[in-house]
Parts: C-alpha cells; sequence; structure tokens
C-alpha cells in the first residue's frame, strides 16, 4: 500500500475522530504488532509543535504507547517511524527479548529509524530527521559511559550513523 492511500484512510479516521484506531490501522498495515503491545492511549500534545510518544509500562511486562490527538497532523513518513520507535521500545520491553539499559534501548530505537533492519517496510525519513535522530542516536550512544561494553557493543553502528550524517545535504 503506498502512503498516498495510507494518507486517505489516515483522513478518514481523523474526520471521525477514531485516532486510536488509526493508530491501530498503521501498526496493523506496516506489521508493527507485537504481543508485549497492551494498545494505544493518548497523551498530551506538545506546545510548540513538536511529537512525543512514549511506550509506557514496567520493563517485562505489557507496553501501552501514549500518543497525542495531533499524531496524524504530521508528515506520514515521520509519524510512521516515530511509531516503529516506540513498537521497537514494546519489543524490547518483553521478558522473552529484554533490553535493560535504556540508554542501550534509545541507541537501538534511534538506530533503527535510520536504518530500517527490524522494520523494513517504514519509510525512509528526510535528511532533516536523519540529522536529527542520528545525532539523538550519537547521544545515547556517548551515555552509555566512554569505552564501555556497551560502546564497543556498538561501536559499528555508530560509525554508521556517523556516516549517514556526513552524507545528508
Amino acid at each position: 500500500m503506498n502512503l498516498e492511500q495510507v494518507n486517505l484512510h489516515l483522513n478518514a479516521y481523523k474526520e471521525s475522530n477514531q485516532i486510536l484506531d488509526a493508530a491501530k490501522y498503521l501498526i496493523r498495515n506496516f506489521d508493527l504488532e507485537h504481543e508485549n503491545f497492551a494498545g494505544f492511549a493518548f497523551r498530551d500534545e506538545l506546545k510548540n509543535d513538536g511529537l512525543l510518544l512514549t511506550a509506557e509500562g514496567e520493563i517485562g511486562e505489557k507496553q501501552i504507547v501514549k500518543i497525542p490527538r495531533n499524531l496524524f497532523d504530521f508528515d506520514i513518513k515521520l509519524v510512521l517511524n516515530m511509531v516503529a520507535h516506540e513498537m521497537l521500545h514494546v519489543r524490547q520491553k518483553d521478558p522473552n527479548s529484554l533490553v535493560e539499559d535504556k540508554n542501550e534501548r534509545e541507541f537501538q530505537a534511534y538506530y533503527e529509524m535510520l536504518f530500517h533492519k527490524v522494520f523494513p517496510q517504514i519509510p525512509e525519513l528526510s535528511p532533516f530527521y536523519i540529522k536529527q535522530f542520528g545525532g539523538k542516536a550519537l547521544e545515547y550512544y556517548k551515555r552509555m559511559g566512554e569505552g564501555s561494553e556497551l560502546q564497543q557493543k556498538y561501536a559499528e553502528q555508530k560509525k554508521e550513523v556517523e556516516e549517514l550524517i556526513s552524507v545528508q545535504p
């Protein structure tokens, strides 16, 4: 299904004020579902036109992804990448595939937004967002601790991120 068709469906959901159903439509149609996902709920919108989604719940328990009501006012590629980011957190917090360190979880999720290894069906971001989310990935890499085991584990991915950012217009 192309993004134009997806937008038509999302607009129909928006007109009926069925935002949570629209989000469910996305995870079904882009194969993002996971057994550790408990559903969507609303969170407050950001005042500065920013977009924030969160996966909430205790580590090892089912996760609720909180979305703002204005989620579908943003570019569909950005929305899909942000939803995929949170759905990766849902998987990371599953007892069968637990990633305990927050910096590692965030690095993995931002890396996924850039390279789409887990969710290859998610569209590529614009150069602006590649730089922005690449910077976030590097920030979480830095927080892992200079020379730490985690940094060593992700050294190659860090290089990939740096290289990707460097070639963006």
